[in-house]
C-alpha cells in the first residue's frame, strides 16, 4: 500500500510539473579556464582559403563567397617623406573578435566569470508560460588571436591590439526594446514582413553551403530575419537561436560604425565605415559551453553543427569566435 501510495504522489508531481511549469532560469557557470580552452579549441584552418594576389595559396574547406582582390599589385598612401608604398595583395579570415550570447546578465562566459547584478534587461522572455520568444544579452570583446599568442608578429595584415571588452548590451536600451532599436534602423518597417520573408528562403538554402547571400542583407539563412537587431529571437533550439542573437550583434555594431569593413578593394588600405553588413565576410565558431571543432557561416541550421553543444545545469550561455575577413596591401 505504501508503494502505490508513493507511485501515485510520483505520477502527481511529475503531472504537476508539466502542467503547472517553473519558470525557466539560467545559471551562470562558466569555464574559469575558458580563454585557454578557445586558444586551444579554436579552428585555425577556417582562416583559409589564403589568397595573394587574387591567387588561392592555401585551400580552405569553408568557400569563400565574395573572393578576393585580383590584381597583382596595390598601392596605399604613406606619411611623408615615403607618400606612397607598394603591396600585394592578401586575403584571409582573421580570429580576432568573441562574442557572448547569454541568459544570465553579465555572465561573460567567454571570460569564464559571471556578476551578480541586475541589468535593464532581464535574461530571458522563454518562460514556462511562453516558449516563443528567448531573450539574450551579448557581450562583444577584442581578441586578437594571432598577436595574444604572438604568432606572425612580423605579418602587417594582422591585428596587434590587446585584449578588451568593447561592448555590453546590458547598459543598451536600444538592444532590450524592438521598437526602440527603430532608431538605429528604420528600414526594419521595409524588411520585416512576409513578402522579404519569402526572399529570405533563397539564402536559407544557400547558407547550408556557408554561402551567404551579400544583396540579402536583411536575412539571417536559416536563422530567420535579421530585423530587429535586438535579443529577441524565435525560439527553436537554443544553441541556434544564440548564433542568431550573435549575427544581430555584429550587424548592430557595423550600423553603430563599431565594425568597420576590412574587404575589398576599399579595405586594402586600412579599415572603413560599412552600416551595412556583408554576411559571408564573417563565420563563428562555438566555443563555450561545448566548443565546435569548425566555424560556420551565418545561416547554417543547427541542425549541422548544434548537437550536444549546450550541456545541463550550466545556463544556456554561450561564447562564439568570431572570423572577419581581412584584406590588406602586405609589403
Amino acid at each position: 500500500m505504501l508503494k502505490i501510495k508513493k507511485m501515485i504522489a510520483s505520477v502527481a508531481l511529475a503531472t504537476s510539473l508539466l502542467i503547472f511549469p517553473n519558470k525557466a532560469e539560467a545559471v551562470c557557470k562558466p569555464n574559469p579556464a575558458q580563454l585557454a580552452q578557445t586558444a586551444f579549441t579554436a579552428c585555425y584552418a577556417c582562416m583559409l582559403p589564403l589568397s595573394i594576389a587574387g591567387v588561392q595559396v592555401l585551400h580552405g574547406h569553408m568557400p569563400d563567397p565574395q573572393g578576393s582582390v585580383g590584381s597583382p599589385l596595390c598601392v596605399c598612401p604613406m606619411p611623408p617623406p615615403i607618400f606612397m608604398r607598394i603591396g600585394i595583395p592578401v586575403s584571409f579570415f582573421e580570429p580576432s573578435r568573441l562574442i557572448d550570447v547569454v541568459k544570465d546578465p553579465y555572465c561573460f562566459a567567454g571570460m569564464g566569470f559571471g556578476m551578480s547584478l541586475n541589468p535593464m534587461g532581464a535574461g530571458t522572455k522563454g518562460d514556462g508560460e511562453d516558449r516563443t520568444r528567448t531573450f539574450f544579452q551579448s557581450h562583444y570583446y577584442i581578441f586578437p588571436l594571432y598577436s595574444i599568442l604572438e604568432l606572425m608578429t612580423d605579418f602587417i595584415c594582422l591585428e596587434h591590439t590587446g585584449f578588451d571588452m568593447a561592448y555590453i548590451t546590458e547598459v543598451d536600451p536600444l538592444w532590450q526594446d524592438d521598437m526602440l532599436t527603430a532608431i538605429i534602423n528604420p528600414e526594419a518597417m521595409l524588411f520585416g514582413n512576409p513578402i522579404t520573408n519569402m526572399a529570405c528562403i533563397a539564402d536559407s538554402v544557400s547558407s547550408q553551403a556557408n554561402v551567404a547571400l551579400d544583396p540579402l542583407f536583411w536575412c539571417k539563412g536559416s536563422w530567420g530575419n535579421a530585423y530587429p537587431l535586438t535579443g529577441n529571437t524565435n525560439t527553436k533550439d537554443y544553441v541556434e537561436d544564440s548564433a542568431s542573437v550573435a549575427a544581430s550583434m555584429i550587424y548592430k555594431l557595423h550600423r553603430q560604425l563599431i565594425l568597420w569593413g576590412s574587404w575589398g578593394q576599399a579595405g586594402l588600405c586600412g579599415y572603413y565605415p560599412a552600416p551595412i553588413w556583408r554576411k559571408s565576410a564573417y563565420r563563428l565558431q562555438i566555443m563555450a559551453p561545448i566548443p565546435h571543432p569548425t566555424a560556420t557561416g551565418i545561416g547554417q541550421s543547427g541542425l549541422l553543427w548544434s548537437f550536444t553543444k549546450n550541456i545541463p545545469f550550466v545556463g544556456d550561455n554561450f561564447n562564439y569566435l568570431l572570423f572577419k575577413k581581412r584584406e590588406c596591401c602586405a609589403f
